[in-house]
């Protein structure tokens, strides 16, 4: 069934903010613990990326069984990493099992992770995607019927973001602006569903400065700052070629990372609810991408709740 048919599917989300966290370091059953406080401090979501590690539908239904309200999020799915038949079927099933808690993100991935960590072969990302959504569409009726997945694409540029409301469901998209958050809503309108991620580094929490909390931002935005698809995006939203080094300037690291204590952190999600966000998911960064997000997360959730 093509998902520009009818209105946007129902996603159960307990609160209007979730998190967006990666379990790649830690086993499946310390991952679901932290899974369960996520639920337990009452953040509505669970959203977790899939570059280098765990399998990601395999990594959504074990979430989904240890947590009873929890939207569990792929944020996002990697087209290269299964064949679109498998994973729309996969997704079916999570969503047969657990209606109204599953959200199915899917992304092109970048180049270098799909050539060189994968093996495959990345190009034209924009046809790429629209011909595995279509495949998925393909896929019989019969099979876990009334089940469609809710499907968002992580969109960035100006394409794939009318693509993420012609073959899907919404957006998640990742390192953006407020603004941007509102320019996708405007192209998307009011009937598809915005899910951006915020990262945040607070102050505060374990006797982190601000000083810490920016070397944070600058650590966190190392990887994306090497990516053509972030950069490029990062230039369209009004940035200069001089904010794009390795790690992203002051003056970028600021305005993607909310750095402060919990009231400051708050306010940048918030920002994108106000610009038109149905949800919004926070990424509390550490020394590490394997730090344990929850010290963090219980002392933002002071300032949300």
């Amino acid at each position: 069934m093509s998902t520009t048919e009818g209105t946007r599917p129902t996603v159960d989300f307990p609160s209007r903010i979730g998190v967006w966290w990666s379990s790649d370091s830690w086993t499946m059953g310390a991952a679901c613990e932290v899974a369960r406080d996520i639920e337990q401090m009452g953040y509505g979501s669970l959203f977790y990326g899939e570059a280098y590690g765990k399998e990601t539908l395999t990594q959504a239904g074990a979430f989904l069984n240890a947590t009873e309200r929890l939207v569990v999020g792929t944020g996002i799915a990697n087209i290269h990493a299964r064949d679109p038949i498998a994973a729309e079927s996969g997704a079916r099933t999570l969503t047969s099992l657990h209606p109204g808690r599953f959200v199915f993100g899917l992304g092109i991935s970048h180049g270098p992770l799909v050539e060189r960590g994968r093996g495959g072969t990345y190009s034209k990302p924009l046809a790429t995607t629209r011909d595995y959504l279509e495949r998925m569409d393909a896929l019989s009726e019969t099979v876990e019927p009334g089940a469609r997945p809710t499907r968002l694409l992580a969109a960035l540029g100006p394409k794939m973001i009318e693509l993420s409301g012609s073959a899907a469901d919404g957006a998640h998209p990742y390192l953006v602006l407020p603004q941007q958050t509102r320019v996708t809503r405007d192209a998307l309108g009011p009937d598809k569903w915005v899910v951006p991620e915020q990262a945040v580094a607070l102050t505060g929490v374990n006797g982190s400065t601000e000083e810490d909390a920016l070397r944070r931002a600058h650590n966190h935005l190392e990887i994306y700052s090497g990516l053509p698809n972030y950069r490029n995006s990062w230039l369209r939203q009004g940035f200069e070629e001089s904010d794009l080094v390795r790690g992203g300037s002051e003056r970028l690291a600021r305005a993607l990372v909310g750095i402060g204590d919990g009231k400051t952190a708050a306010a940048s999600l918030h920002a994108h609810l106000d610009a038109g966000a149905d949800h919004v998911l926070v990424q509390a960064l550490g020394d590490s991408p394997f730090d344990d997000p929850r010290p963090a997360l219980e002392e933002l959730a002071r300032s949300l709740m």
